[in-house]
């Protein structure tokens, strides 16, 4: 019963502050430049944008959260809702020059505001 009998140990333990996890939480310590690439000015976009959704072009590593923490740090807006797109790159025939050439893939990001927030792209 030794296994059992072991004695209670968390009064002598330190509780982990609740400063170091919001500086986690919020991400107030990573660089986030690198998370937003440009925005993609297009004219499915540009009619979005009417509705307050805008779309921007993301590091193939950045998820859902760093879009999120990228856009409130850079414009100062809270996005109420953040989607996610990977464009796979795909090869296609050249018409001028017959031969085979690749186009890039791109992963988008789809950033929701509230109806009051806007972002100036342009």
């Amino acid at each position: 019963m030794a296994l059992f009998s072991q004695k209670n140990t968390a009064k002598s333990k330190k509780a982990p502050s609740a400063a170091g996890k919001t500086a986690a939480v919020s991400g107030v310590g990573r660089d986030l430049s690198s998370v937003l690439t440009s925005p993609r000015i297009t004219e499915k976009a540009m009619k979005q944008g009417e509705k307050n959704v805008y779309t921007f072009e993301v590091s193939r590593s950045a998820n859902k959260f760093d879009v999120s923490e990228a856009v409130k740090q850079f414009y100062g807006v809270t996005p109420v809702k953040v989607n996610i797109v990977n464009k796979a790159p795909r090869q296609f025939k050249s018409k001028s020059k017959a031969r085979m050439l690749t186009e890039r893939g791109v992963k988008k990001a789809y950033v929701y505001l509230k109806s009051g927030d806007s972002i100036s792209l342009v």
